[in-house]
């Protein structure tokens, strides 16, 4: 946190934290009146043609009829927290101070709820802007666990959701995210090492790793976000959480035998037995 009454000069105080101070004097723009159905656009081909990079994508929208270059592709899609996925070798770095564990679910036979949690953030577009979905599922049930809905990409919000899953349902023997920054930060990985679960992240752009969140993006998305258009962040958070009430408890699914989520989770776990 930068303070700029701090005694300590501005620019001093960059050097202490690494940044660069052109960074401080930055002031975020709106999203233009043009953007939101480009912006809606990109999402929308995003999830029919996950595969597609901003070059293909500035492709297919140009064939639409949007005058739109690849420089604005690029930025919507940081904007928008996605990219192209698809297997490739990991050669980014992580961020200093950022730890990155291996991934430890390959060839793993996952069967019981509380064995391994994923978690995961994705995009969700409003009628103007958009939001950050955070999940925390339990693999072996699909169950969505516990969720936040943000305007920004932190790690505390993830950490907010981690935390509230760990209060009410114990702990996983396994945790598993992609190697996102929220992720690799050391706020949250100090959640997990305190109380001592298994970290696993997947490969760099490797989605197929963590294959069931992305199923979960895929069926909010189709049965809920596309047929909304949330004006306000409170109902997006309001009607996002009563599909996922629905998604668990009503919603049967066929790899569980045509039960839900809930039933899948508390037919197993020790507390249904306990009781």
């Amino acid at each position: 946190m930068m303070a700029r009454n701090h005694a300590l000069p501005l620019k001093h105080q960059a050097e202490m934290r690494g940044i660069s101070r052109s960074g401080l004097y930055y002031l975020p723009r709106p999203v233009s009146d043009a953007d939101p159905a480009l912006v809606h656009r990109i999402d929308a081909l995003h999830l029919e043609h996950p595969f597609a990079g901003s070059r293909m994508l500035r492709d297919m929208l140009r064939v639409e009829g949007f005058a739109v270059g690849r420089d604005k592709v690029v930025t919507l899609m940081c904007h928008m927290g996605i990219e192209a996925l698809y297997r490739r070798p990991n050669t980014s770095k992580p961020a200093p101070g950022h730890m990155v564990f291996p991934y430890l679910l390959r060839n793993r036979a996952i069967t019981r709820p509380n064995e391994v949690w994923p978690m995961d953030i994705t995009y969700l577009r409003m009628a103007r802007g958009f939001v950050y979905l955070a999940v925390v599922l339990d693999w072996a049930t699909r169950r969505a666990l516990a969720w936040r809905l943000s305007t920004t990409l932190t790690a505390d919000v993830c950490i907010e959701a981690l935390e509230e899953a760990l209060a009410r349902l114990g702990k996983p023997l396994i945790f598993n995210t992609d190697q996102g920054s929220q992720f690799t930060s050391e706020a949250f990985i100090g959640v997990l090492l305190v109380h001592r679960i298994e970290i696993s992240m997947d490969g760099k752009g490797a989605w197929r790793d963590n294959v069931f969140v992305e199923r979960l993006w895929r069926t909010i998305m189709y049965e809920e976000v596309y047929l909304k258009a949330y004006d306000s962040v409170a109902e997006a958070r309001a009607s996002i959480g009563q599909y996922l009430d629905f998604y668990n408890g009503c919603r049967p699914h066929s790899s569980l035998g045509g039960r839900t989520p809930d039933v899948a989770y508390w037919a197993t776990t020790p507390e249904a037995v306990a009781a």
